[in-house]
């Protein structure tokens, strides 16, 4: 790591508003990524041949495709965010 990089970190971490904005940016990031996989996903589940217009029992794929996709992100998430709490609340245990 460069030394203007090492101070720009610095200055990240010390100044609040930037640091808030990096934590948008990366979040609006990962919100792209999610949603560019799930188009491609669901794309190649439910697409046989584009034409004009959706047919029903396409259009319901993709209905389909798509909850289940943020069902299942929001699972793993969840799951996630369970494991880490359940992380820190051991370490502190053993701080104790």
């Amino acid at each position: 790591m460069s030394m203007d990089s090492a101070q720009n970190l610095g200055a990240a971490t010390a100044d609040p508003q930037l640091q808030h904005f990096i934590e948008v940016e990366t979040q609006k990031q990962r919100f792209q990524l999610l949603v560019h996989q799930m188009t491609e996903l669901c794309w190649e589940k439910c697409m046989d041949k584009p034409g004009p217009k959706l047919d029903s029992r396409t259009e319901t794929c993709f209905v389909n495709c798509v909850e289940r996709f943020i069902d299942t992100s929001q699972f793993i998430l969840n799951r996630l965010e369970q494991t880490q709490k359940s992380k820190i609340a051991f370490s502190e245990s053993l701080s104790d």
